[in-house]
């Protein structure tokens, strides 16, 4: 197995000049690496439990999700891999796509879900049990058209244009210092200067904004910068440099317009997933957080995206799925008069779907309550 540097390690060992402008974006195998590898089966000894409602067949839409079909089924979606009857003659067996017929069929007392191949709930047990003598088929269709397990349109500006950083990782990096015709923000069609060296014109770069750093405190109260925060908001072409300025040629922004101080590194040109699959969380660091509800003040509902202060060093991967539990309310007992804390409640689930080393984004897929900064993480064995 190949050793895996830390972000900060490998901003520490590349020289500038050839490698630390790429290594700003992309440093380390944990920075938006997207874990899409095969699930092992759940531990879980009794069958899964369907709900008292779940169809017997039911026709893919567009707009699904592999997740809101499990829920369909399913009190608990995590365990969509154990009743699924894969087709090993395809080389992905879990794709479905819009118009696939699913049906719920039943094998020995225990539910079998599977893709009506026009064999009825004879072929999908069969492909269940492995039998399969079918002969290879060929599918034309677009793997964008595959149902994924969560909406991608919600975390796709995630996966390309926000990354967390080690907080000395920029520190050579280019910036801008000014726009033409005097201007503070500027946008697509625009000229901007940046100062640094590394730059070389002709090439394309993306402009990325610093966020609020993610902080620690010592053991005197004192708050640390202990990460940062990337969000590209614009791609751009350096035309020439002169002495350490180099002028760009803004070709598109992203929701924000540039402006002085944003760092210009790099185009970082991630390949997309188009799935997710639920993963064991057995090696885990526990009593992970809820630390950032991105794009709000601290409160998450379906659909959000969050930040968790657990990564790939504590044992997170993409898929893993976690319950989150929010803190009891802390209350005066009426007859001792003593502070009692209420134990914690449920309150939704979340899917990781980006790690870096010390930290993750989460989608949130299911909410009872609002989610706020400092919900606890629960892993399933904890929660069962």
């Amino acid at each position: 197995m190949k050793k895996v540097l830390t972000d900060t390690a490998i901003f520490r060992v590349l020289g500038f000049k050839q490698h630390v402008l790429a290594v700003a974006v992309c440093a380390s195998l944990g920075l938006g690496m997207i874990a899409t590898a095969e699930a092992a089966p759940a531990r879980n000894v009794n069958p899964p439990v369907l709900k008292a409602d779940a169809p017997n067949v039911y026709v893919v839409k567009k707009g699904d999700t592999l997740w809101d079909i499990s829920k369909r089924f399913l009190k608990n979606p995590l365990r969509w891999r154990e009743i699924w009857a894969s087709n090993k003659h395809v080389k992905n067996p879990h794709w479905i796509f819009p118009g696939d017929r699913l049906l719920m069929c039943d094998y020995q007392g225990r539910p079998i879900l599977g893709k009506d191949e026009g064999d009825g709930c004879a072929g999908i047990i069969s492909r269940y049990l492995g039998d399969q003598k079918l002969q290879p088929q060929v599918r034309l269709e677009s793997l964008n058209n595959a149902i994924p397990v969560i909406a991608l349109d919600d975390i796709k500006n995630f996966l390309e244009r926000s990354h967390i950083i080690a907080p000395n990782a920029l520190d050579a990096t280019p910036y801008i210092i000014g726009a033409a015709d005097q201007r503070v923000l500027a946008a697509k069609g625009q000229t901007v200067y940046a100062r640094g060296a590394g730059l070389e014109a002709g090439q394309r770069y993306a402009i990325y904004r610093e966020g609020e750093p993610y902080t620690a405190t010592d053991a005197k109260g004192r708050k640390y910068p202990v990460a940062l925060e990337l969000t590209q908001v614009a791609t751009a072409i350096a035309s020439k440099n002169s002495d350490d300025i180099t002028t760009l040629e803004i070709t598109d922004t992203f929701s924000y317009e540039v402006r002085r101080g944003d760092r210009v590194l790099p185009i970082y040109d991630p390949m997309l997933p188009t799935l997710f699959y639920p993963v064991e969380t057995d090696n885990v660091v526990k009593d992970g957080k809820v630390i950032r509800v991105q794009g709000s003040i601290g409160t998450a509902a379906l659909g959000s995206v969050v930040t968790l202060d657990r990564g790939s060093q504590h044992g997170v991967q993409s898929g893993h799925v976690f319950s989150i539990s929010q803190q009891g309310e802390i209350v005066t007992d009426p007859k001792t008069k003593e502070r009692i804390q209420l134990p914690g409640q449920r309150i939704g689930q979340l899917m990781v779907f980006k790690t870096f080393d010390q930290f993750s984004y989460g989608y949130v897929l299911s909410s009872e309550l609002p989610i706020k900064v400092g919900a606890n993480l629960v892993t399933p064995s904890d929660d069962e």
